[in-house]
C-alpha cells in the first residue's frame, strides 16, 4: 500500500486578477503552491482572488525549512517577544513561521475558506477565524474566512460506533427536509408568527439552525436523517452551506445519515453529489455512505440499527437511496428521473440478504422493521387511490413521471413505512387500498407513505397564498414490541402534532380514515 505523503503548510497568498492585469503578477510555482479552488469574490466580480497554498511533504523538510505555525486576520497581531515575527500577507493575513523542529504536531497543516458571517467549521482541530479576508469585495458578496487545521488530522473518535436502541427496545429518529442552507445567511421571505400572522422577511439559516437545535433538543434522538434538498439551488459555494446544517447535530453528538434531493447539486459552482458525500463522511457522528458503484446515484445505502450492546443482533434496518434530480420532459413540468432498475435491483438482493440473515438466527425471535428514505417521493404519493390517514396534503405531489416500481419492491420486501421531502407544505402520511393476491392468498402487506414537511426557512413554506410553519418528522420504533409510531414537531408547538400508530406487532395498522 501506497504512504500517503502527510503535507504542511509553509506559506500562503491572495493573487488577484482581473481583465487589465495580467496572470504573469502572480508567478507561483504549481509544484509549491497549491490554489484554493474558491472565487473569493463568489464569482460577482470581474475581478477574481484566489486564496494559494505553499505545501511541503513532512518527510522532505529539512531544519532550515520555515513552517507556517499560526495564521491571523484582520489587525497585526502582537509580536512575541522573541522568536519569529508576524509576516503580513494580502487579503489582511498574518502568518507566524518558524523553522522545522523535527515535527508538525503544532504547525498548520490545512487551510480552507468558508463564506458568510454565520460560517461554521464543525470539523474536529480546525479553527475559523473570526475577522474575514480584507478583500474590498461588494457589501452583498458574503465575506470569505479561512478555516486553519493545526496539526495533523485525528481519526474520527466515534468511527465504527454502531447504531442501537436503548435498553427498553426504543429507537427514536428525527428526519430533517428540505433545510435549502445558502452561501451566507439567506432569506425567509414566508414565515409566520406563531398566530399565523405574516412576518417581514428576515434571515433564513440562522433560523434553521435554531429551528433544528431546539428540536434536537426536545427529541433528543438517536439518528437525525437529512432528507434532501440540504442545499438550496445555485449557491456559490455548497461546504460553508453544508457545515450549516450538520452542526447542531454534531454539535449534540448524534449520529445522522443523509439522502441528496433534485438541488443539492444544481447550479454551475455547486459542487456534485459525489464530492459532497466525501465531505459528509469524513464529518464526525456522520454514517453516510456513497454506495456501491455499480449503482445509479450517489447515497444507496443501508443502516442496521442494533440491539443493545454487547450484542450484534440487528433489530431494524434502514435503507437509503438517491432519487436524483429535475430532468428535461415533455410530459411534466417539472419532470424528475426516476429510481433506477440497478437502484431496485441492489434494495432487493440486499433486503433479501437481511431477512434471510434474521430468518436463519435462530435466537432471533423479534420483529424485524424496516424503514426507506429519498428526498422526491415516489408517483404512489399522488395516487388519486391513496388514503390519507393523517395530516395534510396542501400542494400537488411532485415526483416521476415514469413510474419504475420501486414502492412494489419495498412492499414485497416488507419495508413498514416510506420517508420523503421535497413537497414542502405536505406533511401527511397515507395508504393505498390493499391489494389482494389473485390465488385468494392473504393480501400484500401495505406501506406507509409519509411527507416530512419543510424545515428550512430558506425554502418556501406557503401555497396558493397560504403560509404554514416549518416541521420535522419523528419516528419511533418499539423493538420489544415490533411497533412503529410517528408524529411531528412544529414550529411554536409545544406538543407533538399528528401522533399516529403506524404499525404494531410488525403489522401495519389502519387507522380509521378521515
Amino acid at each position: 500500500m501506497a504512504v500517503v505523503p502527510r503535507q504542511v503548510v509553509t506559506d500562503l497568498t491572495v493573487c488577484i486578477f482581473s481583465p487589465t492585469v495580467t496572470a504573469s503578477t502572480c508567478e507561483l510555482d504549481p509544484q509549491i503552491w497549491h490554489r484554493i479552488e474558491k472565487d473569493l469574490y463568489l464569482y460577482t466580480s470581474q475581478q477574481s482572488a484566489w486564496l494559494y497554498v505553499a505545501l511541503a511533504n513532512e518527510e522532505e523538510l529539512a531544519e532550515e525549512d520555515f513552517l507556517v505555525m499560526d495564521i491571523r486576520v484582520g489587525e497585526p497581531p502582537p509580536n512575541p517577544g522573541s522568536g519569529p515575527s508576524w509576516e503580513s500577507r494580502p487579503g489582511g493575513i498574518w502568518v507566524l513561521r518558524s523553522k522545522f523542529s523535527g515535527t508538525i504536531d503544532q504547525a498548520v497543516t490545512e487551510v480552507d475558506v468558508l463564506f458568510g458571517v454565520d460560517a461554521v467549521d464543525p470539523r474536529p482541530q480546525w479553527a475559523l477565524m473570526p475577522s474575514p479576508l480584507q478583500l474590498n469585495g461588494q457589501p452583498k458578496v458574503p465575506v470569505a474566512r479561512l478555516s486553519v487545521l493545526y496539526g495533523r488530522a485525528k481519526p474520527r473518535p466515534d468511527a465504527g460506533a454502531a447504531l442501537r436502541v436503548r435498553e427498553d427496545g426504543k429507537f427514536k429518529i428525527v428526519q430533517i427536509s428540505d433545510t435549502h442552507m445558502v452561501t451566507c445567511v439567506g432569506i425567509c421571505k414566508d414565515a409566520i408568527d406563531a398566530h399565523g400572522r405574516y412576518l417581514p422577511e428576515s434571515e433564513a439559516d440562522p433560523l434553521t439552525v435554531d429551528f433544528i437545535g431546539r428540536i434536537l433538543d426536545v427529541e433528543k434522538p438517536d439518528l437525525v436523517i437529512l432528507a434532501g434538498d440540504q442545499l438550496h439551488h445555485d449557491i456559490p459555494d455548497s461546504k460553508s452551506a453544508l457545515f450549516k446544517v450538520v452542526t447542531p447535530i454534531i454539535e449534540r453528538s448524534i449520529p445522522f445519515a443523509a439522502v441528496f434531493g433534485n438541488h443539492d447539486s444544481e447550479g454551475i459552482h455547486t459542487l456534485s453529489r459525489t464530492a459532497q458525500m466525501s465531505i459528509l463522511q469524513n464529518l464526525p457522528f456522520s454514517l453516510c455512505e456513497p454506495g456501491p458503484e455499480h449503482v445509479d446515484g450517489i447515497g444507496n445505502f443501508y443502516l442496521q440499527v442494533l440491539a443493545p450492546a454487547p450484542s450484534q443482533l440487528p433489530l431494524s434496518t434502514l435503507y437509503f437511496l438517491d432519487s436524483h434530480g429535475q430532468i428535461p420532459s415533455k410530459i411534466r413540468q417539472p419532470d424528475y428521473d426516476p429510481i433506477k432498475q440497478s437502484q431496485i435491483d441492489w434494495f432487493t438482493d440486499t433486503s433479501q440478504a437481511q431477512r434471510s440473515a434474521h430468518e436463519k438466527d435462530s435466537n432471533d425471535n423479534r420483529i424485524h422493521l424496516s424503514l426507506a428514505f429519498l428526498h422526491i417521493p415516489l408517483p404512489e404519493f399522488g395516487d388519486r387511490h391513496l388514503s390519507i390517514r393523517n395530516g395534510h396534503r396542501r400542494e400537488p405531489s411532485e415526483s416521476p413521471s415514469f413510474n419504475s416500481h420501486l414502492y412494489d419492491a419495498l412492499v414485497k420486501a416488507g419495508v413498514s413505512a416510506l420517508g420523503c421531502g421535497h413537497d414542502h407544505v405536505n406533511d401527511f402520511c397515507a395508504l393505498l387500498p390493499q391489494q389482494k393476491q389473485q390465488n385468494g392468498d392473504k393480501a400484500q402487506p401495505r406501506l406507509w407513505l409519509c411527507y416530512g414537511g419543510g424545515s428550512g426557512f430558506g425554502g418556501y413554506c406557503s401555497y396558493g397564498g397560504i403560509r404554514f410553519h416549518r416541521r420535522t418528522r419523528v419516528w419511533e420504533l418499539d423493538t420489544s414490541t415490533g411497533s412503529l409510531k410517528t408524529w411531528k414537531r412544529v414550529e411554536f408547538a409545544t406538543d407533538r402534532v399528528d401522533a399516529l400508530v403506524l404499525v404494531e406487532r410488525g403489522e401495519v395498522v389502519d387507522p380509521p380514515g378521515r
